[in-house]
């Protein structure tokens, strides 16, 4: 699913299938909502440069720019080149996010023993990043949105449910033209998208 129309907006909020990828435009100047619907999904969000997908927006350099595992309120993430792609301009929810975890692969559930195939957010991002007739050889570090692992004190990483509540959002401005793709995680063996380890649909919108 691809929008082509860099300065489409959305009149109502578009949806993103539970377990799947979309993939989208958005256009410097315009401001990006993600929404929580049901208030239990992660989504596996990734930006690239609309004009060169070697510049993507890169979890370490935007950890590095803000001295922050996860931007504040008029905080910035950045490109691999430290360019601004996306600020922060509200987030509804209480603010939990990652930006440390891989996305979701099948080697992941083959790690978790899963037998065959199970959807994931690595085939999600190529597979969305095709529909838009783009390509590229290996997998940038998302931005888990809405995802809930705390880290203790003595460094280990839980895998919690997520805080949010249904309607939860969070609001981005757009710093340049980009291309997004979206993945509702469709992990469904640990409670990473909830207690109920029920994968839901989400939504976006792009506003002016």
């Amino acid at each position: 699913m691809i929008a082509t129309q860099s300065h489409q907006t959305d009149a109502q909020p578009v949806i993103i299938p539970a377990r799947q990828g979309v993939a989208f435009r958005v256009a410097a100047g315009q401001k990006l909502k993600i929404i929580n619907t049901h208030g239990s999904q992660v989504l596996d969000t990734w930006a690239f440069n609309a004009e060169n997908m070697l510049d993507y927006m890169s979890m370490e350099h935007t950890r590095a720019i803000n001295n922050r595992l996860f931007p504040a309120i008029g905080q910035r993430f950045v490109s691999c080149d430290f360019l601004p792609m996306l600020t922060v301009l509200e987030d509804s929810s209480p603010g939990v996010h990652d930006t440390l975890m891989c996305c979701c692969s099948l080697k992941s559930y083959q790690r978790l023993n899963y037998p065959g195939y199970h959807d994931n957010c690595r085939d999600n991002l190529h597979a969305a990043l095709a529909s838009a007739d783009r390509k590229l050889p290996f997998t940038p570090g998302p931005l888990n949105l809405f995802m809930n692992f705390p880290i203790s004190n003595n460094g280990d990483i839980s895998r919690d449910p997520p805080v949010t509540k249904p309607g939860d959002y969070i609001l981005f401005g757009v710093e340049m033209d980009l291309l997004m793709v979206i993945s509702a995680c469709p992990q469904d063996i640990q409670p990473v998208n909830g207690a109920g380890r029920q994968p839901t649909d989400a939504a976006y919108q792009r506003l002016n």
